[in-house]
């Protein structure tokens, strides 16, 4: 083993969250290795002398989980197993001064801005020349491309604009460029995120802009499918549905975290929307897009959320039959409006709140893919395991969504291909089915 002090740096990348935080840490990755550093992703081979941690900050289980992997390495480097600790992130961000104090082994903490800084650790110079050349952690065929950073909403659960700022769009020209990169390297969808893709270009160019950007990306060639993710229903631009319904290779697929239906609630949480409106927009986003597949995501317990709000927001999925719903228990987070208001609802009965409202969704879920059975949909296969191909239609999302599973015997597609794949049986979360010509 070398001594310490003559070993080579090798650097492991470990990310923690969501995906707008593993683009973050493709790009610390881009830029080590465009310095000549030697620099991986999350390598299991656990030979690398530093760590770089990028942490997530959002709520509790995120933050709690970000610390035990912090204190993993803290461990490891006691052991004389690694050198250096770096954190970056979100709860860097947020707790820095905290994180400092309460674990001094690390070398040091950086905000969420602050990859420049984070380079100079490690000798290296931030390389302007590098925007658009992202190297990325996915399976090559699919990237996620963070259009724009921060948030200026003023949702009372939410800590995002106190760890990421306001919001700031990148310009259509960078964008393009990253997509041609990409495709140029097998990436055949792009799936857009950002805090709020709506809100997309009214900084840089004094109006929402996300209609025009799609339509540049959709020009791209290689790109077959562009997703959007996190999209905010409070004025909704209603445009890029109708970019939606004209370029095939935009899926008919929308995130819209609707975090709530009871116009009680919507107004406590700061959502500037009620429910009819909230109706009205499903409606007209269905009419102008049929057969979209809409995924949204809900908060169970928030303060003030009354057990007729509840009942309301059961109703509410029941009558919309979204394609996809997730939800979470409301978390306390400090620097929030909802911390001034008292956190009233016990955690017992936000996790009952919860699991009803996954119990009304696996019987909806079951329902809508029971209905596909007999059809034939466009795969495209993210992986192989356990003698299954295993894909995705254009109405899910990669990790979160459902999957498409094809037994891999007598199959002949890789992993990236798209395939017709005819549907012959359905569970809640997943279908079954065999590749045809």
């Amino acid at each position: 083993m070398k001594t310490k002090g003559t070993r080579k740096t090798k650097v492991n990348i470990i990310t923690l969250g969501c995906s707008k935080n593993l683009v973050d840490s493709e790009n610390i990755l881009t830029q080590l290795r465009g310095n000549n550093i030697d620099a991986a992703h999350e390598s299991g081979k656990d030979d690398a002398n530093v760590v770089v941690i990028n942490t997530c900050g959002f709520i509790d289980n995120a933050k709690q989980e970000s610390i035990d992997t912090i204190l993993r390495y803290v461990d490891a480097k006691e052991s004389g197993l690694v050198e250096k600790i770096y954190v970056t992130g979100c709860l860097s961000q947020r707790y820095k001064d905290d994180l400092e104090k309460e674990i001094p082994q690390v070398d040091a903490f950086f905000g969420t801005s602050d990859l420049p800084i984070l380079l100079k650790k490690f000798k290296a110079d931030y390389k302007h020349e590098l925007l658009g050349e992202r190297l990325i952690t996915t399976p090559r065929h699919y990237a996620f491309m963070k259009i724009a950073e921060g948030c200026d909403r003023p949702c009372s659960f939410c800590a995002i604009p106190v760890m990421r700022g306001k919001h700031v769009s990148r310009g259509i020209d960078e964008l393009v460029t990253e997509a041609k990169n990409l495709a140029k390297n097998g990436t055949k969808e792009l799936i857009l995120i950002a805090q709020d893709l709506t809100y997309y270009g009214l900084d840089i160019y004094g109006k929402r802009d996300l209609a025009e950007l799609l339509r540049k990306l959709s020009d791209v060639n290689g790109i077959d499918w562009i997703r959007l993710q996190y999209a905010y229903p409070s004025q909704f631009p209603m445009d890029v549905l109708d970019v939606m319904a004209e370029r095939d290779n935009i899926c008919k697929y929308l995130d819209m975290p609707l975090q709530h239906a009871s116009s009680n609630m919507l107004k406590i949480m700061r959502r500037g929307i009620t429910r009819n409106r909230t109706e009205e927009l499903i409606k007209a986003i269905r009419d102008k897009v049929p057969n979209i597949a809409l995924r949204t995501t809900m908060i169970a317990g928030h303060p003030g959320e009354t057990e007729e709000d509840f009942e309301e927001l059961c109703q509410f999925v029941e009558e919309m039959k979204f394609d996809r719903l997730g939800i979470f228990t409301y978390s306390h987070e400090e620097h929030t409006h909802a911390y001034t208001l008292n956190d009233d609802i016990p955690a017992e009965i936000k996790r009952e709140r919860a699991d009803t409202i996954m119990g009304i969704q696996e019987g909806i879920s079951l329902e809508l893919n029971q209905a596909k059975v007999g059809n034939t949909y466009k795969v495209l296969f993210d992986r192989k395991e356990g003698g299954y191909f295993i894909g995705r239609t254009e109405s899910d999302s990669p990790e979160v969504d459902n999957e498409v599973l094809v037994s891999a015997e007598n199959t002949y597609v890789r992993v990236g291909d798209f395939a017709n794949v005819k549907i012959d049986s359905a569970s809640e979360f997943d279908l079954y089915g065999k590749i045809v010509s």
